[in-house]
């Protein structure tokens, strides 16, 4: 029981909590020190009462400064994808969750794990409830790069992981977080993750603005870089045009953005999705089937336009043996709940999608894959999505109308040119993952080993760090 209780105010009795892998890591971070002694704390909530919060935060001014939530944290950097925006004026009045240069970022609800680093692209942006903003006090002797690292290694995760272990839904509390583990180890090791982790930065710097720049390109093509609608409330239509052609009677389907678009893609050589593609579906098991061990199963926030993220939840193998399976050059894109995200696999993987996700295999060899993955990632296909989608509480995107979805088709030559961009971005992220990898690797091998093997493996990886 003198075990049970210590560092153990809650007095969790749960099997869950006391798995050998906790333990074991618990038993390497000796001369560590706990996170309330050596960061300040706070979240959108640390700015007064909820009712307050609410209210600054839902005010009728235009909506211009991002806005953390939890799935935007938890890799080194922040995803900046799906960030949502509140007013300058509510941001004012949210001073404590402000954030600033080296701040650090943790998830405590939701896809909690990990933390991402605040670097210059996100400074003075705010954050939500869902995610804690942790300030260093002291910058020398707690290296925030270090402190980053750290926690995406398993000795962070495993922290979190065990924390959050007994609830629902996956939460952490501000006390636990507290209460965490930092593993100090000296200034120059520290110095070594913080040039590692800065590489990794300047080429995902490089890779978002390559694929920028192919997606700039790409719109140029079609001249609608700078399009915008005209900002027109009345579209008048007769039933045969809306009822009795897509049975559709909602006000948002008819805007007439929308008809604009299709106006403006009438001028190019376009088909529709259903032409070029074969679409699958895959499975939908439901959560009695998830498991802690088996085949990753992929679900709609673990898919964005750069890449799977790692799965917290699997299947059986035995089970699920003839469920469809991504290969190389299948586009996944989601149909459910945040519509239209599309990434191409770069490879075969032994993974099992959510139903939410269709697969899509091209069938017209005029159109390359890399390029109509960029495509349906653009406002182009986007639009479509959003007029065919809305009108509902929770997004859904019927098969039957992304057939029906019109893709403009480019000479072969200026795909490929575009797709060759896009491969580009993509080298150079997997690049920037291969050097954060090589930092948390290091870490773990520091805190189970010792420093100088830390040091010896990252001289052995010496040529990706050039």
């Amino acid at each position: 029981m003198s075990e049970i209780k210590k560092d153990n105010a809650e007095l969790r009795l749960d099997d869950d909590y006391y798995r050998k892998e906790y333990i074991s890591i618990y038993s390497k971070l000796n001369n560590s020190v706990l996170l309330k002694d050596i960061v300040l704390m706070s979240d959108v909530s640390s700015n007064g009462s909820f009712a307050y919060v609410q209210e600054t935060l839902n005010d009728d001014n235009p909506k211009i400064v991002p806005y953390i939530r939890s799935g935007n944290v938890g890799e080194t950097f922040i995803n900046s994808n799906e960030l949502i925006k509140i007013s300058k004026e509510a941001h004012s009045k949210l001073k404590l969750s402000c954030t600033k240069l080296y701040d650090i970022m943790m998830a405590r609800k939701g896809k909690i794990g990990g933390a991402s680093i605040i670097t210059e692209q996100e400074v003075d942006y705010n954050c939500n409830e869902n995610v804690i903003k942790l300030t260093i006090k002291d910058k020398d002797t707690y290296n925030p790069f270090y402190f980053t690292t750290f926690f995406n290694s398993k000795y962070g995760l495993k922290q979190t992981e065990r924390l959050s272990t007994g609830n629902v839904q996956p939460w952490v509390s501000i006390y636990q977080i507290r209460k965490m583990r930092l593993k100090v180890l000296s200034i120059e090791f520290q110095k070594n993750i913080e040039f590692i982790v800065k590489k990794a930065h300047q080429i995902i710097q490089k890779s978002r603005y390559n694929y920028s720049t192919a997606e700039n390109l790409l719109l140029n093509q079609f001249d609608i870089t700078d399009w915008r609608p005209k900002d027109r409330q009345v579209n008048i239509k007769s039933v045969r045009e809306t009822f009795l052609s897509a049975g559709r009677l909602d006000s948002e389907y008819y805007q007439p953005k929308y008809d604009e678009l299709f106006e403006k893609l009438k001028e190019y050589n376009c088909k529709q999705l259903g032409e070029i593609v074969y679409i699958k579906k895959s499975i939908e098991p439901g959560s009695d089937n998830y498991e802690e061990n088996g085949i990753p199963f992929i679900r709609v926030a673990d898919l964005s336009k750069e890449g799977i993220l790692e799965s917290s939840v699997y299947l059986s193998e035995e089970q699920y043996k003839d469920a469809i399976r991504p290969k190389k050059d299948t586009i996944l894109m989601t149909k459910d709940g945040s519509v239209g995200i599309a990434y191409k696999m770069e490879k075969d993987k032994n993974v099992i999608t959510s139903g939410a996700i269709l697969h899509l295999s091209i069938k017209d060899e005029n159109v390359l894959p890399d390029y109509l993955t960029l495509l349906i990632n653009s406002k182009i296909v986007q639009m479509q999505a959003e007029r065919d989608a809305g009108g509902s509480i929770i997004q859904h995107w019927k098969p039957s109308e992304i057939e029906n979805v019109i893709i403009p088709i480019l000479p072969m030559d200026e795909q490929f040119m575009i797709s060759e961009m896009v491969q580009d971005s993509f080298r150079l992220r997997h690049k920037s993952n291969r050097l954060l990898k090589i930092a948390k690797e290091a870490v773990e091998i520091a805190i189970s080993d010792n420093e100088d093997r830390a040091l010896q493996y990252i001289k052995e990886n010496e040529v990706t760090l050039l």
